[in-house]
């Protein structure tokens, strides 16, 4: 059933420079920094978007706080590098969520940041404007690895970053951390766990290097949510995808999960581990199948039924929500799908099963789901504890042929 978000996502689409393996609808170069930027237009499009999704939510569930509209519980500001804007512009976005969808006392506020002393912005400056969470896209510590991938960040980057954000009082500090790399070693990805465990996270993001084609898989057309892929960016990835290895892939992951449980972290979800109590809160809203709203280029909402996305490219997002004919602003065009009732059921069973607390027991109420389960219990990549089954890192591991069979 249709209900109003428990969160809001705000997507900044800007870098410095764009990663060759990045599919996140970003801009770069004089787009994001200097006299051409079109950073203040895109400000002031998605100060407009916020107001006039919020319309539409004050017509369907009423005000912020009435019965049947709640605050928010979470705000994520993701990108791109939301720590490029200034930490003013943060705080009257911040504001305006507050204005118009409401914030609960608690609210967990996300921003992105790259770890770059000309990227990082003022975290102190952003913590006073209520931000709770910084998530930081280290990607690797090692130099030469971060060399490889385009970054424009050294280790000590990272290291400075977490003392900042930790002299600023921003009480949830995560790092984004790559592996499958080419020319990684086992070896080079234990050091590199190593060397994050000693900042002291609350939060590790760990995800295998994807090499995907959104342009062959039809997202980047005109009202597509993906940009297509720059010739650079490609001949880089038909390089980097030469030097990746399953099995090795493999291994890396198993000494994440043993080392990091040792550590004191959790694996709450397949690529997430956290320290008791800082798991985040916005991306669970997701895997529970919670209303999200969204807001930006390429941005993705779902209400319990629908999933909406807004078109990835910039020029359109701009020419919708600050029109330069002087007509009103509209809302920005993109698409929408509503699952079918049992593809909405197996989605519900995809994602549960992504986290650690898993579905339950009882959650197989059709014959191919059921099948699917059967299946994965028997090949031990489930297993049930208490009523409720849930992945074993071999499960995790082989985690897409399990799904392939459930939907």
């Amino acid at each position: 059933m249709a209900g109003p978000p428990v969160g809001l996502y705000v997507h900044v689409p800007f870098c410095l420079s764009i990663c060759p393996y990045c599919d996140f609808v970003v801009h770069a170069g004089s787009d994001a920094r200097g006299p051409r930027s079109r950073v203040p237009a895109y400000l002031r499009a998605v100060r407009t978007e916020i107001e006039l999704r919020a319309d539409v939510l004050d017509d369907r569930f009423g005000p912020p706080g009435a019965t049947g509209r709640p605050a928010l519980e979470t705000l994520y500001l993701g990108g791109g590098t939301p720590s490029l804007l200034p930490a003013a512009d943060v705080a009257a976005l911040i504001e305006l969520v507050r204005e118009r969808f409401g914030l609960a006392a608690g609210t967990e506020i996300t921003l992105e940041a790259n770890p770059g002393p000309s990227e990082r912005g003022d975290l102190a400056a952003f913590a006073d404007a209520g931000v709770t969470r910084l998530s930081v896209g280290a990607q690797a510590l090692e130099a030469s690895t971060l060399r490889r991938l385009g970054r424009r960040h050294a280790p000590s980057d990272v290291t400075d970053t977490v003392a900042e954000a930790r002299a600023a009082g921003i009480g949830s500090v995560g790092l984004d951390l790559l592996y499958d790399l080419p020319g990684q070693t086992v070896a080079g990805w234990a050091a590199t766990l190593e060397a994050a465990l000693d900042l002291r996270p609350e939060h590790l993001s760990l995800y295998a290097l994807g090499l995907d084609d959104p342009d062959a898989e039809g997202l980047t057309e005109a009202g597509g949510d993906h940009l297509p892929v720059r010739p650079g960016a490609r001949r880089w990835r038909d390089r980097a995808r030469a030097g990746q290895d399953e099995d090795r892939a493999a291994a890396m992951y198993e000494h994440a999960v043993d080392h990091l449980q040792a550590a004191g972290f959790r694996g709450y979800e397949i690529s997430n581990w956290a320290r008791p109590g800082h798991e985040s809160r916005h991306n669970l809203a997701y895997w529970r199948r919670l209303p999200v709203e969204a807001v930006g280029p390429g941005a993705h909402a779902f209400d319990g039924e629908t999933r909406r996305w807004n078109a990835a490219r910039l020029e359109t997002y701009l020419a919708a929500l600050v029109p330069p004919s002087g007509r009103p602003p509209s809302l920005p065009p993109g698409g929408s799908e509503r699952l079918a009732p049992s593809a909405a059921r197996a989605e519900t069973i995809v994602l549960g099963l992504r986290t650690a607390e898993g579905i339950s027991a009882r959650a197989a109420s059709e014959a191919a789901v059921e099948a699917g389960l059967r299946w994965g219990i028997e090949h031990a990549l489930l297993v049930e504890r208490s009523g409720r089954l849930a992945l074993t890192t071999t499960g995790r591991l082989l985690s897409n042929e399990l799904f392939a069979r459930l939907v």
